[in-house]
């Protein structure tokens, strides 16, 4: 399995939350490793700056992450665009950077033979982002608890034999109120292609990927890493999916199988086929500082804003 690997014409990614706990990242490193493309799109939320503010860890596994991408760059020459989130809205300060095959943007468009595509995270029409960061925050306490809450359970699902259970996922597919935020966000997005002239457009933030047509405007959305471990993939005749990391595991057996000539190769566990974690310990270091740089940086940033709110109160 080492060496079998798909291939892709463009892959967006999005909503990875380096930093969280409940990051599913060996799954993303595994589809990494053995995904290749000649175009990344990093569709925003893939370090979790509000995460790691919070107390979340940051592990060698992520620091992986960051190296595996880099990788692609160096060695694939992929072209590595990566469109900033909210959580990781510190890189708005920087915007636009470019340097080599790697491209840090707000937003992105993607040209295809079928017409353009506008990738962006999405944030920016949740109304509840733009116009009351005070709730959002609330919004992410709740929605951290319901993730460890959802992490509990499934260790005990799991002591029992049992398969994994996304509580949160039904949550939002059978309360009323979250379906109406969903739908609502969608079509905002599709206004916005719309006006702008766009055939579709690519976003993330919510974490409920999607492909469909809403009116005459192709939306797509990627998915996240925490609960469905999804992205959307383009292919080289041009259409797009919704590539389930299951999915993804299948058609690489699937492959190492027609690669070997014969049924039955298995797939070795996921951890295993990674870098090993001793290796460029350099890396490793360098990854760390400037996380430690992003914490330091936000905590200066909150702390401008109070100062700033204090004097225009005086």
């Amino acid at each position: 399995m080492k060496n079998v690997s798909l291939k892709y014409k463009t892959i967006f990614l999005s909503d990875v939350h380096l930093g969280m706990a409940d990051c599913k990242i060996e799954d993303v490193n595994f589809f990494l490793k053995h995904a290749h493309c000649d175009r990344l799109i990093l569709n925003g939320d893939i370090i979790d700056g509000l995460a790691l503010k919070r107390g979340g860890k940051w592990t060698k596994k992520h620091t992986r992450f960051i190296r595996l991408v880099l990788k692609k760059m160096e060695k694939k020459r992929t072209e590595i665009i990566y469109v900033r989130g909210n959580h990781d809205d510190i890189l708005k300060r920087f915007l636009p950077l470019k340097f080599d095959k790697l491209q840090v943007v707000d937003k992105f468009v993607h040209s295809t033979p079928n017409g353009e595509y506008l990738c962006i995270h999405g944030d920016g029409l949740d109304m509840i982002c733009a116009h009351h960061p005070w709730l959002m925050h609330v919004g992410n306490f709740g929605y951290d608890f319901m993730l460890w809450l959802n992490r509990k359970y499934n260790a005990w699902r799991a002591w029992r034999g049992k398969e994994y259970f996304s509580i949160s996922k039904v949550i939002k597919a059978k309360v009323k109120g979250a379906v109406s935020f969903v739908g609502n966000y969608e079509d905002e997005l599709q206004k916005l292609a719309e006006r702008n002239g766009y055939k579709g457009i690519i976003a993330g933030h919510i974490h409920t990927p999607g492909n469909k047509m809403i009116g005459n405007v192709h939306y797509l959305n990627s998915g996240d890493w925490v609960e469905s471990s999804t992205c959307i993939v383009e292919h080289f005749d041009n259409t797009f999916e919704v590539l389930q990391f299951e999915d993804f595991i299948a058609r690489l057996q699937e492959k190492a199988e027609r690669k070997k000539g014969k049924t039955g190769a298995k797939i070795i566990c996921i951890g295993d086929d990674l870098p090993p974690e001793e290796e460029e310990e350099e890396e490793d270091i360098i990854a760390t500082a400037m996380v430690d740089t992003y914490v330091e940086e936000k905590k200066i940033s909150r702390k401008k804003q109070k100062a700033a709110a204090k004097a225009a109160a005086v």
